[in-house]
């Protein structure tokens, strides 16, 4: 019998959405565990400054860092992000798909649709399109493992990111389907965070920080550690009977039958 390992010493991960926040963090873990990591984002800039940043902090990390820029919602920008992973490192063995927006909030009624088209191709069309790459370009031969950025907005209505949560069910469908289409060569597993102290969620946190830890039966908001070592578990050989699932990384809200 094989020893499972979160060991990802010779295997090379393409992160999407990773020049700051969760994406950065889930990057940063896995280059800690050994593995050779392509981030991807849309500001070039940023996204260097980030590789330079997480070669700077893993040993020889310089040469098991890659970064291409790209946005996630071109199709094209997609498969250069996976070609250039497999040229670099020469193998693709783990795809998260971080990337995600949510530009509206409030009512659905006065909801703006094009903004609803967006969210819905930038957190589900892209992240199916990044599948679809990673599995023509390496996984249906090899093998891999895929991971996909839910919240717990997608398992419950939230009254106010309700388009945000609306994607993010749909993601978690996703997962569950690509698991039975793909396996037994890839496994498919999504996370589902509550709120995470990133720029990204800061409109929800920033300023009511210790009003909403009362919520969380664990009296803290997460922070992008807590998501990242998770993604590499559900990524590693310590998950290989693990597909279709989503996750909670929720320091407890939804046990207590709500979102705030």
């Amino acid at each position: 019998m094989t020893e499972p390992s979160a060991d990802f010493s010779g295997r090379a991960a393409l992160v999407t959405g990773a020049s700051r926040g969760i994406g950065y963090a889930i990057a940063a873990e896995l280059l800690a565990r050994g593995a050779a990591v392509t981030i991807t984002a849309r500001k070039t800039e940023e996204l260097q400054a980030a590789a330079q940043a997480l070669a700077d902090g893993a040993p020889g990390g310089t040469g098991r860092v890659l970064a291409v820029a790209g946005n996630a919602g071109n199709d094209e920008d997609r498969g250069l992000a996976v070609e250039r992973t497999v040229e670099a490192f020469g193998r693709l063995d783990v795809l998260v798909n971080n990337t995600g927006i949510n530009p509206v909030y409030g009512d659905l009624m006065q909801a703006d649709l094009s903004a609803a088209r967006k969210i819905f191709d930038t957190n589900v069309v892209a992240a199916l399109g990044f599948v679809q790459r990673a599995w023509h370009a390496w996984m249906s031969e090899h093998g891999g493992a895929v991971i996909n950025m839910a919240s717990v907005g997608g398992l419950r209505s939230t009254g106010a990111i309700g388009i945000y949560g609306a994607s993010k069910a749909a993601l978690i469908r996703l997962t569950e389907e690509l698991a039975w289409q793909l396996g037994p060569k890839v496994r498919v597993n999504a996370v589902a965070p509550a709120v995470i102290k990133t720029r990204f969620a800061t409109a929800i946190w920033e300023g009511r920080e210790d009003q909403l830890s009362t919520q969380y039966p664990m009296k803290r908001l997460g922070e992008p550690g807590d998501v990242a070592r998770l993604v590499a578990f559900l990524a590693s050989d310590e998950a290989t009977w693990i597909t279709g699932e989503t996750v909670r990384v929720d320091g407890g809200l939804l046990a207590t039958g709500t979102l705030g």
